[in-house]
C-alpha cells in the first residue's frame, strides 16, 4: 500500500472514531484541564509528528520526568525483544532460568503470567522495589494464572532472569543496557536517568526518567513500528488482556471495562464508550504519569505531572485526575 493511500485511510479511521480530533481547541482544552492537577508536560504525537506540545507549572520540553510505574512497560518490550533474539519464549517455565524454583510450586509460573502480574507470587509493597535476590525468594501465595497481584516483585524478577538469560549469551548482562542498545539508541530516545536498587541492579518497576518528547516517541516506536524490530507475536501479547484482569496485558494497562486498577487509592476510569471507540493502551505512573497509545488514531499522547512522591503516600493535592476525562477532551469525544 502506498504512503498516500496509507494516510488517507488513516485519516478516515481517526475521523470515524472522532470527527473533532485533530483540533487544537480540544488539545488545548485538555491541557488546561491537565494543568489544573499538577500537569507539567501534554504532548500528542500522530503518525510519528508531534502536532502539539505544552509545558505548563515549570515545565520544559528538554525536561526529563521520572515515569513512576510507567517504567513497567518497558519490560514487555524488552519481553518481545528477547524473544526476537531466542533468549526465551513467553510461556517457558521461569524456573528454566530460576534453579531455585524447580524443587517447589512456582516452577509452573511462566514469563507471561509473571509479566501479566498473575503468577500468584506475593506482589510486594508498591513504590518499595526489592533487590533481585530477594525478590526471585518471594513465595507463592496463589495458584499461577488465577489472580491479578499488582507490585513490583514481579518485575525485579523478570530482572534477574534477564541478566542471566544475557549473561548466558555472553552479553551485557544489564537489562536496561540490553533495551538501549537494542532499542532506544537506533530510535533516538533518550533516558535522563534509571535508578538502581540498593543490589546496583536497575529498578525495572519504577525509576525511568524521559522528556515527554522521548517518552511519546518510544510510545509511537511500539504502536507503529514495533512489529519491524521486536518479535510481533510476543509485541501484541502485550496487549491481550487476562481473565484475571481485562484491563491488563503484560506490563501495559489497556482501557477497557472490568479494568481492575493497582489499589483502592490509585483507580484507573476506564468508560466502555471510549474503550469501543478508540482501543487506549496505557503505561501508567504515580502522581498520574500516562503515556497512551491510540491506534485508530495512529496516535500517542504523553501526559506528566508533579506530585509522584504525595500520591504514593495518599497525600494527592489539588484535583482529582481521570484518565476519561482527560482523552474525551483530547480526542474530542
Amino acid at each position: 500500500m502506498s504512503i498516500t493511500r496509507r494516510t488517507i485511510l488513516a485519516a478516515g479511521a481517526a475521523a470515524a472514531a472522532s470527527p473533532a480530533f485533530g483540533q487544537e481547541s480540544t488539545f488545548r482544552a485538555a491541557a488546561a484541564y491537565s494543568a489544573e492537577r499538577r500537569g507539567i508536560s501534554m504532548l500528542v504525537m500522530r503518525a510519528g509528528e508531534v502536532v502539539f506540545e505544552d509545558y505548563p507549572n515549570g515545565g520544559a520540553a528538554d525536561r526529563f520526568h521520572e515515569l513512576a510505574s510507567g517504567t513497567k512497560s518497558f519490560c514487555g518490550v524488552i519481553a518481545a525483544l528477547a524473544v526476537k533474539d531466542g533468549l526465551l519464549a513467553l510461556d517457558e517455565a521461569c524456573a528454566e532460568t530460576l534453579h531455585e524454583w524447580r524443587g517447589d510450586a512456582r516452577r509452573a509460573i511462566t514469563i507471561r503470567q509473571l509479566l501479566s502480574l498473575t503468577s500468584g507470587l506475593a506482589p510486594g509493597r508498591i513504590g518499595m522495589p526489592p533487590g533481585y535476590e530477594e525478590a526471585v525468594s518471594t513465595p507463592l501465595r496463589d495458584a499461577p494464572g488465577a489472580v491479578f497481584q499488582y507490585g513490583p516483585a514481579p518485575f525485579q524478577i523478570f530482572g534477574e532472569i534477564m541478566k542471566r538469560k544475557l549473561a548466558a549469551s555472553r552479553q551485557n548482562s544489564d537489562p536496561t543496557e540490553y533495551l538501549r542498545a537494542r532499542v532506544l539508541a537506533p530510535e533516538y530516545i533518550s533516558i535522563g536517568q534509571w535508578r538502581r536498587g540498593r543490589d546496583g541492579n536497575p529498578l525495572l518497576p519504577q525509576g525511568a526518567a524521559l522528556t515527554a518528547r522521548n517518552w511519546a516517541k518510544f510510545g509511537d516506536f511500539v504502536m507503529r513500528r514495533g512489529e519491524r524490530f521486536l518479535d510481533a507475536d510476543a509485541l501484541a501479547a502485550n496487549f491481550v488482556p487476562t481473565r484475571a484482569n481485562p484491563g491488563y496485558g503484560l506490563s501495559w494497562w489497556l482501557l477497557r471495562p472490568g479494568l481492575r486498577g493497582p489499589t483502592r487509592s490509585m483507580p484507573i476510569d476506564a468508560p466502555a464508550d471510549l474503550a469501543r471507540r478508540f482501543d487506549v493502551r496505557m503505561a501508567a505512573g504515580a502522581g498520574d504519569q500516562r503515556l497512551y497509545l491510540i491506534p485508530p488514531l495512529e496516535t500517542v499522547i504523553v501526559r506528566q505531572a508533579d506530585g509522584i512522591i504525595e500520591a504514593m503516600l495518599g497525600r494527592r493535592r489539588g484535583p482529582a485526575y481521570s484518565d476519561a476525562a482527560f482523552l474525551r477532551l483530547a480526542l474530542g469525544a
